[in-house]
């Protein structure tokens, strides 16, 4: 009975156990399907999303200034105690140089008014109008660059987690080699044909491959959780990625993206200078225009009504009207050097910018030399890493012969899977230097 209870129990627990795993969602991605999903769901680009739209909202906001304002005002006053004053008494039949006491207005008061107004002419609006402009293109540019920065991100998030991926499975291969190579060097000094240190030696290099691998699986889990970070997704939830290391270094490898002429004019880089340098040409139209006049009508049309009663809603109250229209004419004729002083701020912010443009050109250019030389170094690394592991591999099985046949130590077959692992290693790492330099280079030469 206790038996069958226990099973049902341990039953029951799976079952739940098996619902709580499928609710946590899970996610597979390619490379590009990871890219395609950032630039989506990433926290930043959802920003940036957000800041092109208050952008849009901005310009229609420097719009609304030039056209028709309409407005409508309710007031209502109660006179808990009317203003008294003194009025000279002889006036009501009195003794001349006294004073009577009296009270001006009624108890209850209301009034209604509204209010048309429209700017006919106004330099600062036209300027604002054209800064609007400006900083939308602002905010839409910031968000190519930041599109181009979360792709890098992934790349290199991406890229990391598949190195580790490839680190784990070389050093369980290494461990089980090692091992299988340790029970035979036992054996053979068991039958007393080596030295114990033989095997006190390969049970070091053992020691150090397992802490290796360990070490790679927490740093995996690190890469994996600053991955899903980039994406945009929970830490909890599952992600798999379905490329290879190996596959995505073997299509980075593209020699003609180091032949294409760069034009520094189609950086986003550029472009954003560009935009710095158009809103201080604005800003200094700004000054200039605030010299000019200014023109604005109105129209105006109230309603008051007055009694010592609050029958403001009855058909027999009375409601006293007015309305008016008027046009203002606001003309600057002298600030004491004030505005001028402005301008020649502006006029030198203007120059800055421009100077500015030209350190962002040729630092660009250096950029692009500097991510050119980078990835074709990495591809000649990647070569030569390749080539070393070979002659590595040869090395370690040379001296895995030799121990065997007693013609080398435990001594030099460490030194050889030393080599050998770090050989491995490297090849690995120049495998996603690979990837990461092709895209450091695509993000300066990409045209937007």
């Amino acid at each position: 009975m206790k038996k069958t209870l226990l099973i049902v129990l341990l039953a029951f627990t799976t079952s739940i156990n098996a619902q709580q795993k499928s609710t946590i969602p899970s996610y597979s991605y390619s490379l590009n399907e990871a890219i395609e999903y950032a630039l989506t769901h990433n926290y930043s680009a959802i920003n940036a999303s957000r800041d092109i739209d208050a952008a849009k909202k901005k310009k229609w906001e420097t719009t609304t200034i030039g056209l028709p304002q309409i407005n409508a005002a309710v007031g209502y006053q109660n006179n808990i105690k009317l203003q008294r004053s003194l009025i000279p008494a002889e006036f009501f039949g009195g003794q001349p140089g006294e004073f009577a006491e009296v009270a001006f207005g009624t108890k209850q008061n209301m009034a209604a008014s509204t209010s048309l107004s429209q700017l006919i002419f106004n330099g600062s609006y036209l300027v604002g109008l054209q800064s609007a402009k400006v900083y939308l293109q602002i905010s839409e540019n910031a968000k190519i660059k930041t599109n181009q920065e979360i792709r890098e991100m992934v790349i290199n998030a991406y890229g990391n987690v598949l190195l580790a991926d490839e680190s784990i499975i070389i050093l369980e291969k290494n461990k089980t080699n090692l091992e299988k190579t340790l029970n035979e060097t036992n054996q053979i000094f068991k039958n007393g044909l080596i030295e114990e240190e033989n095997v006190e030696q390969l049970q070091i290099t053992l020691s150090t491959i397992k802490s290796a691998q360990e070490n790679v699986k927490r740093q995996k889990t690190i890469a994996l959780n600053m991955l899903k970070l980039v994406l945009g997704i929970e830490m909890e939830n599952d992600l798999i990625l379905t490329d290879r290391l190996t596959t995505l270094a073997q299509n980075n490898i593209k020699l003609s993206l180091t032949q294409e002429p760069f034009l520094v004019e189609n950086t986003i880089d550029y472009k954003i200078q560009e935009n710095v340098v158009q809103s201080k040409k604005l800003l200094l139209l700004l000054e200039k225009s605030n010299a000019l006049p200014s023109l604005a009508a109105s129209y105006n049309l109230g309603y008051n009504a007055f009694g010592n009663q609050f029958q403001f809603f009855n058909a027999n109250q009375r409601w006293l009207n007015y309305s008016n229209i008027g046009v203002s004419l606001n003309i600057p004729i002298f600030s004491s050097l004030g505005r001028s002083a402005k301008t020649q701020q502006a006029k030198i912010a203007l120059e800055q910018s421009k100077t500015q443009m030209l350190h962002v050109e040729q630092s660009l250019k250096l950029q692009f030399e500097k991510a050119k030389s980078d990835y074709e170094y990495s591809l000649e690394q990647l070569n030569t890493t390749k080539s070393s592991l070979t002659l590595a591999e040869r090395i370690e099985n040379k001296q895995q012969i030799k121990l065997k046949e007693g013609l080398s130590s435990s001594f030099d077959l460490s030194e050889a899977q030393r080599q050998l692992y770090t050989a491995q290693q490297n090849y690995l790492q120049a495998m996603l230097d690979v990837i990461n330099k092709k895209a450091a280079l695509e993000k300066i030469t990409t045209k937007n």
